[in-house]
């Protein structure tokens, strides 16, 4: 099992973006090799919903409340703090092209349809989401 630690407070302040790449990287490497990737923070609402947006945002062309609603269609209590969901709009507006980018000159062939993923799983009842085997991205407050 191979983790993934980040510090980082849930306050509005707390500068979550600096941690997108290298969780983007985690995130999308775990998938890569078959493998589930869980992440996860104290009480999963906030800093890891945020990563998981931010790397949704960055497989496919959604913007941060789409890719927001997706979150919360497998986990409601998903509710970015007011400081995070604006981290995420100024992602969208200055980063998330750039990340893109980033993403298919470092890993090539991406053979995941999440665009096509995500529209399924909204429009399916979520508790008919399975689960698979998980690579922890470990949280400390």
């Amino acid at each position: 099992m191979t983790y993934l630690c980040i510090s980082a407070a849930d306050l509005p302040t707390q500068n979550l973006t600096q941690h997108f790449k290298a969780s983007i990287a985690f995130i999308h490497e775990s998938r890569l090799k078959g493998e589930g990737c869980l992440v996860h923070c104290l009480a999963g609402v906030s800093r890891s919903v945020t990563l998981v947006v931010a790397y949704i945002m960055t497989v496919t062309e959604l913007g941060w409340q789409d890719a927001l609603a997706a979150v919360r269609a497998a986990r409601s209590s998903a509710n970015p703090n007011l400081g995070f969901q604006r981290q995420l709009a100024d992602f969208e507006r200055t980063q998330a092209t750039s990340y893109r980018a980033w993403l298919k000159e470092r890993y090539k062939h991406n053979p995941f349809n999440d665009e096509e993923a995500i529209c399924l799983l909204l429009s399916k009842d979520t508790n008919s989401i399975s689960t698979e085997e998980t690579t922890p991205v470990i949280w400390n407050s």
